[in-house]
């Protein structure tokens, strides 16, 4: 079988992180197309050995680039389309329909109930999207949660598989010397407690939440902040005002190969391992795959939405607090789990239920089922 994945862009980012993974684990024969921006995620998944064209679109009304994407397709003779995000999910399901391949996927990964990749979700995003579905065989949600809106929105059960986001669990298994070093890297005495955030540094992902909380709490409470974005300058701001100018460290992009950094910053694993507890005060999510790789660490989490979390079968043992998504609530979480760190880290059967190659397996039965037939049984888990 041969597959052709198709995203907006490959710069840092969830979903092209979560594409680059499970392209190492598929067992077929991919390509990927990048409507534009072929960054970071781009390089790595060509030194992975798969190849990657960059279709250079200058803009979401570049309608010029239909035609070369057709082209791609039809020299390509590919068995299956499988699009990533708005934009490549529009253009890409004209061009497989025009090109002739029938057996289209898209993944939904970042649908909430009223935003959709960041962005506020109006009428005439809602019915493109709808328009451009119809094209396809089959929308992956990356949870159940994803796939009940957009059955809400109309699109039929039938049409939706359930296909969670995966980790490389052992990838995230605790290391004692990363945490040394990576505390040493940016000030965090042993003594600290320190609560994390992963995510990119936008309103929506409320870390202000997080540090109003971490201002309530004692002075040994400290503050690692993963990630970039436009809010950065405002949480800076705000941790000045706080009085947590010295409780709060921004770490930047992570790193996303072990041993390596991106502009000198550790790993994610290593970063993890320095925390003591994650928290998310994001009150809408997907997914929640920050916090899946935070239980794989072997840490607790606080999180106002996380449907990964939500959708775990009983008995996995995940150390998972819900809290809204104010300060009060997570102070009073935070201030129960200090002093409480316990002296081994171990993954939870929890992170496995969210293994990288049991999501390849699941993607692999709806690229032989669309393949085969117009259809597939719904499995919500």
């Amino acid at each position: 079988m041969k597959a052709l994945h198709i995203i907006t862009g490959l710069g840092v980012g969830g979903a092209e992180q979560q594409l680059r993974l499970l392209l190492r684990h598929l067992p077929t024969d991919c390509d990927v197309v990048t409507l534009t921006n072929a960054g970071t995620v781009a390089r790595g998944i060509v030194a992975d050995g798969t190849r990657v064209t960059d279709l250079g679109m200058a803009g979401n009304r570049d309608v010029g680039a239909l035609p070369r994407l057709t082209g791609l397709i039809k020299a390509g003779k590919y068995d299956v389309v499988h699009t990533h995000l708005y934009r490549a999910c529009l253009y890409g399901r004209i061009a497989a329909r025009m090109a002739g391949v029938r057996a289209v996927v898209a993944t939904e990964h970042s649908l909430g109930a009223s935003q959709m990749e960041g962005r506020p979700l109006t009428r005439g995003v809602r019915a493109l999207y709808l328009a451009g579905e119809r094209l396809g065989r089959m929308t992956v949600a990356v949870s159940p949660a994803v796939g009940q809106r957009l059955n809400s929105w109309g699109v039929p059960r039938q049409r939706i598989q359930v296909v969670p986001n995966g980790i490389d669990v052992e990838r995230f298994r605790f290391d004692p010397a990363a945490r040394v070093l990576v505390r040493k890297r940016f000030g965090l005495p042993e003594s600290a407690f320190v609560v994390g955030g992963v995510g990119r540094l936008a309103g929506g992902k409320r870390f202000d939440v997080l540090l109003r909380a971490v201002a309530q709490l004692p002075r040994d409470v400290l503050v690692l902040l993963v990630g970039t974005g436009p809010a950065e300058p405002e949480l800076r701001t705000l941790a000045q005002r706080l009085g947590l100018g010295d409780r709060v460290r921004f770490a930047g992009e992570a790193g996303h190969e072990e041993g390596t950094a991106a502009d000198g910053v550790p790993d994610l694993p290593s970063l993890l391992a320095a925390m003591d507890a994650l928290a998310s005060p994001s009150p809408e999510e997907a997914f929640g795959l920050a916090l899946v790789e935070g239980l794989a660490s072997g840490l607790p989490v606080l999180y106002s939405s996380c449907p990964a979390v939500d959708g775990l079968p009983p008995g996995t043992g995940a150390d998972a607090t819900h809290c809204p998504s104010d300060p009060d609530a997570f102070t009073q979480a935070l201030h129960g789990l200090r002093g409480g760190i316990p002296p081994r880290r171990q993954a939870p059967a929890a992170a496995r239920h969210y293994s990288i190659t049991r999501s390849a397996g699941q993607l692999m039965r709806v690229y032989t089922s669309v393949v085969s037939g117009p259809t597939l049984e719904v499995n919500p888990r």
